[in-house]
């Protein structure tokens, strides 16, 4: 029981940590992007102007996405379900197809408009088809009543939307280190980013088989 509170104690943190950095770099790319979309200006640098080209796609992506990560965390908190299983519910059918659209809208948009070329965009395909896949077998367990099954596979998808977080770590560290520049440092990050989240959620998965077993009370 220490061990697991302390685990707990170290996860959480980490988690909002990442949150913090998504939500920040949300905000700058809607200060950035608004003034360009409403003046119909495209600037020049080639990051910022598949942004300003292909606003729709972008943001059908990134604002599902941020509603996704912010509200998943209390999804995913036992303390919350057993509290507010109405609520727990409710916000489930609003974090689902939030969840759906930013997948599927992030492969649409990281594929054809990645920056950092093909590395980062075979990522995109591929991860964020395995966030949409986990998505789609979470809804389908849960309707089979399958709590356990439900609630694994929400963990593998919020590992790979929390991923965003991490992307941006590792930018940093290759800019701040000088190792890669900045277009091509994306690739690799994305690779490290979404991979490094994904092995963490099976390895956190096989050491807790019981995950998700908790007794729910009906509402």
């Amino acid at each position: 029981m220490a061990s697991e509170r302390l685990r707990t104690r170290t996860v959480w943190p980490i988690i909002v940590l990442l949150l913090a950095i998504v939500l920040a770099f949300f905000t700058i790319r809607v200060l950035t992007d608004a003034p360009n979309i409403a003046a119909g200006v495209v600037p020049e640098d080639g990051y910022e102007r598949r942004y300003a080209e292909h606003p729709l796609i972008a943001y059908a992506h990134i604002v599902p996405g941020v509603i996704y990560i912010v509200g998943a965390p209390f999804q995913l908190s036992r303390r919350f379900r057993e509290a507010n299983v109405h609520r727990h519910r409710l916000l489930g059918r609003v974090l689902l197809p939030a969840g759906l659209l930013a997948g599927v809208f992030g492969v649409a948009f990281g594929v054809p408009y990645s920056f950092g070329g093909i590395t980062e965009a075979t990522a995109a395909a591929a991860f964020g088809s395995w966030f949409v896949v986990a998505l789609l077998l979470a809804y389908r367990a849960i309707r089979a009543g399958d709590v356990t099954a439900h609630r694994r596979w929400m963990i593998r998808a919020f590992a790979i939307g929390l991923a965003a977080g991490t992307i941006r770590i590792w930018i940093g560290l290759f800019q701040g280190f000088g190792v890669l520049s900045f277009e091509d440092s994306f690739g690799p990050a994305f690779w490290l980013g979404f991979g490094l989240h994904a092995v963490v959620a099976e390895l956190y998965l096989a050491r807790r088989p019981g995950v998700g077993r908790e007794v729910v009370r009906t509402a």
